[in-house]
């Protein structure tokens, strides 16, 4: 499901809070003294919709909020110069910042995020999707920052190279093919488990 001004309150507290990406580095430290982050959240997404469209994906688990995405063009992420990877490619569209909560990781979900927003801007004629990497993420704090880990395991290739900080980028072939990627890449995972447990249901929309 998109993200909209209707649902933000969905969003995790963390991933409702957090604005690393949408203000920059001194105006993010003003808002945290002395601002409200939320409501720096919402202008943003407001903005970004109203001047560009759907921006972030949300997903359910068993009509749980289970995590979120975010997206947009390089121009809208003003923390995405602060990179010493930047800039971003002109053909390509920034994700941001994913987030699902612990409890449901594990299971595919932010896989399935990161195709729906390949999907999306795939549909919106946008050639790649590059995002920053963290190559040392700390897993006990959420981070702002995706696990350069991960983006690697989703398809995305590096592109600038950094110890810390990498730029990623995916090229969107079609929707169809990288449909079916994902799909095998979660089918091998859900086959590795061999604890059996419930799959918990979700409903990316």
């Amino acid at each position: 499901m998109g993200v909209t001004l209707d649902n933000l309150e969905h969003l995790s507290k963390h991933s409702r809070t957090c604005v690393f990406w949408e203000l920059a580095p001194h105006l993010r430290e003003q808002a945290e003294e002395y601002g409200d982050t939320e409501f720096e959240k919402e202008a943003w997404v407001s903005s970004v919709l109203l001047e560009w469209g759907s921006c972030g994906r949300l997903i359910y688990c068993d009509g749980i909020p289970a995590g979120s995405v975010f997206y947009a063009p390089p121009a809208a992420v003003p923390r995405s110069a602060a990179f010493p990877t930047s800039p971003v490619s002109p053909d390509a569209v920034l994700m941001t910042s994913l987030h699902v909560l612990p409890e449901f990781r594990g299971g595919g979900l932010a896989r399935v995020l990161v195709q729906a927003v390949a999907k999306d801007l795939t549909r919106r004629g946008v050639k790649a999707v590059e995002a920053f990497g963290d190559m040392r993420p700390d897993d006990d704090e959420p981070g702002c920052v995706t696990p350069a880990e991960f983006l690697t395991s989703v398809g995305f290739k590096t592109v600038r190279p950094h110890p810390r900080w990498p730029r990623l980028r995916l090229e969107l072939r079609s929707a169809i093919t990288w449909k079916e990627d994902v799909e095998a890449a979660l089918e091998r995972l859900l086959n590795s488990v061999t604890v059996s447990t419930a799959e918990p249901s979700f409903r990316p929309v």
